[in-house]
């Protein structure tokens, strides 16, 4: 009898998830290089996670069906900017379908607002419109200026748990690092924000 039917269940999966990642992070090289067949293999590996991290976003299944084709077109084209040294390609992958997901609900929430901000142009207090669109306007860019002083281990963990509702645990397994690691990172990511905010604690 083999010494791997004595495994424990649970090494026998890191394992079997270690295994995956090489095979996953090998596809993504190739990819890469524009090996079409490997991006074949890729995306038979990843649709059914991105679409899930991309429907958690959304709640919509037409539009999540539109993002994830939007999302792995994405991976094809920037395959070559995959860095193993700074995750795993599942958490690569997921991390593009998540920020495609939270671009196309800010899209849809400008869209709206525009329309709001038209219906709303006749209101007979039009000067408090305009100050808070201002006011909002400022407060948007000052947080989009912070977060580009994080480095993009923080900024990603910050994104996850803060903008896409995501526990620390999830951040984890999306990332595919280990939970201590996460929650290091959006202290540190939290605490540049605060600083480069000039929040008072």
């Amino acid at each position: 009898m083999g010494e791997v039917s004595f495994l424990r269940p649970e090494r026998r999966r890191s394992r079997t998830e270690a295994a995956s990642a090489d095979v996953l992070g090998d596809l993504l090289r190739r990819v890469a290089r524009g090996d079409e067949q490997a991006f074949e293999s890729l995306y038979d590996a990843v649709v059914g996670p991105v679409y899930g991290v991309v429907l958690r976003v959304l709640r919509d299944p037409a539009q999540s069906e539109e993002v994830v084709q939007e999302v792995l077109v994405e991976v094809w084209r920037q395959a070559p900017r995959y860095d193993p040294s700074r995750g795993t390609a599942r958490g690569w992958v997921l991390t593009v379908a998540h920020r495609r997901a939270v671009d196309r609900v800010r899209s849809a929430q400008a869209s709206t607002d525009r329309e709001d901000k038209v219906a709303s142009r006749d209101t007979a207090r039009p000067f408090d419109v305009v100050s808070e669109e201002v006011e909002h306007r400022l407060e948007t860019e000052q947080v989009r200026r912070a977060l580009d002083v994080l480095t993009d281990l923080q900024r990603e963990s910050v994104e996850l748990a803060y903008f896409g509702g995501y526990t620390h645990r999830q951040v984890s397994d999306i990332l595919g690092v280990p939970l201590g690691t996460v929650k290091t990172r959006l202290r540190d990511g939290l605490i540049r924000l605060r600083d480069e905010m000039g929040v008072v604690a």
